[in-house]
């Protein structure tokens, strides 16, 4: 038996390779001759760098920015001398991941870290930035990555703004760097959902409340982006509001795309092809693949790695098994979009924070248990 193995993290419990090694061990309890392919996974999010250091030579390089609050932090990206690029995960410096729950402060979160990761990556020679997008705890529509390049927003009098989420609603110009600075330099957006920038399905609604928006600040900030959009658009000619993928991480990925004119990549397809998946297709049978995340809800199905992991099923032809901790969807439309069947390892614990605790183990017991039913 040959399986495909392509699970994310289970968030606060295990890293995507330990839930690797759980799916390992109750396969091959099951089956000691099964042959396995491993993929180390990222959405674009979280565990970003650490899946691109899994397959390509890189150098981590450490810098001085801030957190999404604007406190010093130390923080790192990836440095391919060969051919001058750049990798930077913005969960790294504005991500939620640097925040406690008491912390959270969307109106007053920034990009600007991570626009100043990018800085520090030019100064060293990048001809090519690669930003993972993803785990973000801001909702500022990228203007402080733009202001860390030197684009300035500006109220009414003319003032320039801080580049926080509060601020969006008062954007009345946008000053763009003198010069073409960025004319040479390629960005890319590696995208993990298909959100547009505003509405009711945009950043703010969708996201917002995770990152602790109330419902007056989720209206405040959808408003904002509107806003930032409408400057956009007069500033620079174009329209990208609506763009499926420009809602990813607080709007960062509009951001992105108006400033820089940024080329979005989908998470998936990314770490598929540094993973040489069509490769292992091409040249071995596989059985099955087997996915997973700590918690299955309606945002799975919106461009998360399990809706890209049952693309690549039925792309050739393979059955997807998918285990999680909490499956929050009906098992029946999980299935219609293309799984062969869902684990929810959680159903019958104890307890959330059992299920946490022991997850490796039940992950491990639960997809023994599957294949081994399928025998009797």
């Amino acid at each position: 038996m040959k399986v495909l193995l392509i699970p994310d993290k289970f968030k606060g419990s295990l890293t995507a390779k330990e839930v690797v090694e759980a799916l390992s061990r109750g396969v091959r309890r099951f089956n000691p001759k099964t042959t396995f392919y491993k993929v180390s996974a990222s959405d674009g999010g979280d565990g970003f760098l650490d899946a691109i250091e899994h397959y390509i030579s890189v150098e981590r390089v450490e810098v001085a920015t801030i957190d999404p609050l604007g406190r010093p932090l130390r923080s790192s990206y990836l440095m391919n001398k060969k051919n001058n690029t750049a990798y930077i995960e913005l969960a790294n410096a504005s991500g939620l991941e640097l925040l406690a729950h008491a912390e959270l402060n969307i109106m007053e979160a920034s990009t600007l870290g991570t626009g100043i990761q990018i800085v520090d990556a030019l100064n060293k020679g990048a001809k090519n930035i690669v930003v993972g997008l993803g785990g973000s705890a801001t909702n500022d529509g990228g203007i402080g990555i733009a202001h860390a390049l030197g684009f300035r927003f500006l109220d009414t009098k003319g003032n320039v703004l801080e580049p926080k989420g509060k601020n969006l609603i008062h954007i009345a110009q946008i000053a763009s760097p003198d010069g073409s600075l960025w004319d040479n330099i390629a960005f890319t957006a590696v995208n993990d959902v298909t959100n547009p920038l505003s509405g009711p399905e945009g950043a703010s609604y969708i996201y917002g409340p995770q990152k602790g928006a109330n419902k007056e600040q989720v209206q405040a900030l959808d408003e904002g982006l509107r806003n930032l959009a409408e400057r956009a658009k007069e500033t620079f000619g174009r329209d990208y509001a609506h763009i499926p993928g420009t809602g990813a991480a607080g709007g960062a990925a509009f951001g992105l795309k108006s400033f820089l004119n940024a080329a979005f990549v989908s998470g998936i397809d990314f770490i598929f092809q540094l993973a040489e998946l069509p490769e292992i297709f091409k040249n071995n049978r596989i059985d099955y693949i087997i996915t997973g995340e700590g918690k299955i809800d309606a945002q799975t199905l919106q461009g998360k790695l399990i809706k890209g992991v049952m693309e690549l099923g039925r792309k050739y032809q393979v059955p997807v098994i998918a285990v999680c901790g909490k499956l929050e969807v009906d098992t029946q439309e999980m299935k219609q979009h293309g799984l062969l069947e869902v684990l929810e390892i959680g159903k019958d614990a104890s307890s959330v924070q059992y299920s946490m605790d022991n997850a490796a183990e039940l992950i491990e017991n639960a997809i023994y248990n599957y294949f081994e039913n399928l025998r009797r």
